[in-house]
């Protein structure tokens, strides 16, 4: 994780390195400036969107966790757009703008898909589902007695 660090803090140092040897010091500033105002007004927009949606979803009834997801994207798009530097700004629009979104919310969904099956295989061992029916091995069941393994010698 600390290399992830590392390699995010060196890509934020040199894209505002490179805009800056471009647009100078001070366009520098003011590009960070208004990209984070920018990116905390599409924020809050898509934040009340997703919101209103999640609350529709569940007042009808449905599984909102496709909502549910959005809500979670917008917040971290909202978070990195936040943080200064341009390559946080890139990834929080990715997470705030709906197509994009819409992709890393699969991602997000499949991903969280197999680590809770994963999980709980740990859990309970391996589970099969044949038409709609959770069909688990039956436990054996355990003698009434000890059954003790072995010959008898005699003499």
């Amino acid at each position: 994780m600390a290399v992830v660090f590392l390699l995010y803090v060196l890509a934020e140092v040199a894209a505002i390195w490179a805009v800056g040897s471009v647009v100078g010091v001070l366009g520098t500033i003011a590009l960070l400036i208004a990209g984070a105002f920018a990116g905390s007004w599409l924020a809050r927009r898509e934040g009340g969107k997703a919101m209103r949606a999640f609350v529709t979803t569940a007042q009808s009834g449905r599984n909102p966790e496709k909502e549910l997801t959005d809500g979670m994207l917008v917040a971290v798009g909202g978070v990195l757009i936040m943080l200064p530097g341009f390559v946080s700004d890139v990834l929080g629009l990715l997470f705030l703008l709906p197509p994009t979104r819409s992709v890393a919310r699969r991602m997000w969904l499949r991903r969280a898909e197999k680590r809770a099956i994963r999980y709980a295989n740990q859990r309970r061992g391996p589970v099969m589902v044949v038409d709609s029916e959770v069909v688990t091995e039956e436990p054996k069941p355990k003698a009434a007695h000890p059954v003790i393994e072995g010959r008898i010698v005699e003499g």
